[in-house]
């Protein structure tokens, strides 16, 4: 059971403590994935500033095959983030080197040796997933709170399992976006809701699933680990609240520390 993670990486830089942490969408679903007990690796670009090298190593360090990080001269992606009660608010973005990342060849066959991939909005391989999904791997993607997003829009027809983010809960409004989301082509829309749980639709029908209680202390990751979950859940055959359920329980491991992981 492997799972390939593509895309982008960034240090999430603490502003009001001084703290940063490696992370990332991709990143930080393929090392979830790993603390529940499959493979992963990880395929994107790093900086030559002094973060590059110390996402290498704190990745490698979770047990994630690391062979394919590549160095680009540059600074390595950054997010500014402020924590205010257990919640991170997001400030600035500086991509960095991932701005001119674009899988070679080789990255394309490696990732494809894979039983599935992931990547999101920002991971810059969008148009490749039409290629990627011709060869026969399954493709899950990330649209953050962004499903209308050109990446996302570009994405979703190759996408077998598309996941997104909204705060308001299970409204009519979000049922029908997820309805005309499956319409464009994905096999399955998922919308994680925060503390209301979370909500999936294969064109018949939707499936609801609530949380794991837990005791909050930084949201940072939780999205993710929920996605790293979920997946193991599919790919060990799981039905879909059952998948659903291990996201949601992976999730609450994460929300009970600082940081993505």
């Amino acid at each position: 059971m492997k799972l390939a993670a593509v895309g982008d990486n960034c240090m999430d830089v603490y502003d009001n403590t001084g703290n940063a942490y490696p992370g990332g969408n991709p990143v930080n679903v393929a090392v979830y994935f790993v603390r529940l007990g499959g493979q992963a690796s990880y395929t994107g670009v790093v900086g030559t500033d002094k973060y590059g090298a110390l996402m290498k190593e704190k990745i490698a360090e979770k047990g994630v095959d690391v062979s394919h990080i590549r160095f680009m001269e540059g600074n390595t992606a950054i997010t500014h983030v402020d924590l205010v009660d257990g919640e991170r608010i997001f400030g600035d973005y500086d991509e960095g080197v991932l701005a001119g990342f674009k899988l070679t060849d080789e990255e394309k066959d490696f990732i494809c040796e894979h039983d599935m991939i992931v990547t999101g909005l920002w991971g810059n391989i969008h148009n490749d997933l039409v290629q990627l999904k011709k060869r026969g791997i399954r493709i899950a993607f990330d649209a953050a709170t962004r499903p209308g997003d050109p990446a996302a829009i570009a994405a979703i027809p190759s996408v077998d399992y598309l996941f997104f983010a909204t705060d308001d809960g299970d409204t009519w409004e979000l049922r029908e976006t997820m309805k005309e989301l499956k319409e464009k082509g994905p096999g399955m829309v998922i919308a994680t809701m925060g503390e209301k749980g979370s909500i999936a639709y294969d064109g018949t029908g939707f499936t609801i699933f609530g949380i794991i209680p837990c005791n909050v202390v930084d949201t940072m990751g939780a999205g993710d680990s929920f996605i790293a979950g979920f997946l193991k859940g599919i790919l060990e055959g799981k039905n879909v609240k059952e998948c659903m359920k291990m996201g949601a329980a992976n999730s609450s491991v994460t929300l009970e520390y600082n940081g993505a992981w």
